[in-house]
């Protein structure tokens, strides 16, 4: 922490204090050095080994270049998932049901309506949500909700347009539905982007029970997978089942648990994806077409009762490991990779949102391995739920108590 900095983040009421998690001093060692201890000091929950050295508790970095953080807004209501608008605003999600648009300075709009009943108890709710390519000319907006039905709730997908006036969503419109339905109020992943060809892709998890695990492993069911599909929920082109009669041909990867977090990597155009372990074992993965990623027969992590997930065991051929995991769990949600030229340190550099760890994760990726990682925001106590770069080069991050951030540089 450097005294001397107090003046460079005072400018403002809404500006945080200088920490040692937040601004750093020039002189710190650059991102290409990785000498520093790991991040994580407390104990791992398991005596499990890693696949190959830095799939855990890589070496620690530090960020060298100077930045601000402010505190924009703290009227938000749980909100979920946060998108940029063309014009540097930003469209965010609320848990139970509404939409909020709020300017880069942290004006809040009116609640956007019109959008279907959502079941916002547990985990449920309004979840992920991303705006159509051509946004600018049609005005679509695509979003993922947990929704009940006569045989239990389930995770879909709807799409919709907001209003002239950018106070409802007219013609909604359910394109997709995860299931089996389930009655569970746990892991409905809900997750939701767009590729470059203009199809969606969407996450889900498979619903926490141990009657619904192994559909994480069926290829027959839409839980626990990462979909791709059109924007009229059809199966996207080139996926992996599609000439597979016992499989669901939207099916993208499999054998996932919980993901919450999905995107693209700004050069390498690769799709990365976070998701919860139970006690133990958060995973990073890449994601290739017709992968298993394994759960629940692989894991790093233990049952909430301590007990072994399974066999216990991390490793089966034919199954993917995780490029990386945590142990303890952070927690990890929404995601983005950076790709602005405003903080050169931070291109190409993944930050996700951390809700157990009540901070925010940076690691520095290099030809697919982890090779550093860092933890922002962490005085600050709150659970980022998800995380987005604005257009100004800014990264915008939205908490479980009901704040947006923006991190970057100073305006």
């Amino acid at each position: 922490m450097i005294k001397a900095l107090a003046g460079f983040v005072s400018g403002t009421a809404l500006l945080l204090s200088a920490c040692s998690s937040m601004v750093h001093n020039a002189n710190r060692p650059n991102v290409t050095d990785t000498t520093h201890a790991p991040v994580e000091t407390e104990a791992p929950n398991t005596d499990y080994k890693p696949a190959f050295e830095g799939q855990t508790r890589i070496a620690g970095v530090k960020t060298s270049t100077p930045f601000e953080v402010k505190v924009l807004s703290k009227q938000l209501n749980k909100p979920w998932g946060v998108t940029s608008l063309p014009d540097g605003r930003l469209l965010l999600t609320e848990k139970e049901g509404t939409m909020r648009i709020a300017t880069i300075t942290g004006n809040l709009g009116s609640r956007v309506t019109g959008i279907q009943a959502v079941n916002s108890r547990g985990q449920g709710g309004l979840l992920g949500l991303t705006i159509d390519p051509s946004f600018s000319d049609n005005r679509m907006i695509y979003w993922v909700f947990s929704e009940s039905s006569p045989q239990g709730n389930l995770t879909a997908v709807a799409k919709g347009k907001l209003s002239a006036d950018d106070t409802k969503i007219e013609n909604p419109i359910v394109i997709y539905r995860a299931t089996p339905a389930h009655n569970s109020n746990l892991h409905y992943g809900g997750r939701i982007l767009f590729d470059k060809r203009g199809d969606l892709f969407v996450s889900t998890g498979e619903r926490s029970d141990l009657e619904t695990r192994p559909q994480a492993q069926d290829l027959g069911s839409a839980l626990g997978k990462i979909l791709h599909i059109t924007k009229d929920g059809k199966p996207g082109g080139g996926n992996p089942f599609l000439n597979d009669a016992n499989a669901r041909p939207e099916i993208y990867s499999y054998g996932h648990r919980n993901v919450q977090g999905l995107a693209f990597h700004p050069e390498t155009g690769d799709l990365w994806e976070n998701e919860f372990g139970p006690r133990g074992g958060d995973e990073l993965n890449l994601i290739q077409p017709g992968k298993n990623y394994g759960w629940p027969t692989i894991t790093y992590g233990l049952e909430y009762s301590g007990k072994k997930v399974g066999k216990g065991i991390t490793r089966q051929p034919g199954m993917e490991q995780p490029v990386y995991y945590w142990d303890p769990v952070v927690s990890p949600s929404g995601m983005t990779f950076y790709s602005s030229d405003s903080l050169p340190e931070w291109k190409n550099n993944l930050f996700i949102g951390s809700l157990s760890g009540n901070h925010i994760v940076r690691l520095v990726i290099k030809n697919n391995k982890v090779v550093g990682e860092e933890r922002l925001l962490a005085d600050q106590g709150q659970r980022f739920r998800a995380i987005t770069q604005g257009i100004d080069g800014a990264l915008y991050a939205i908490t479980d108590e009901g704040r947006l951030y923006r991190i970057g540089k100073k305006q």
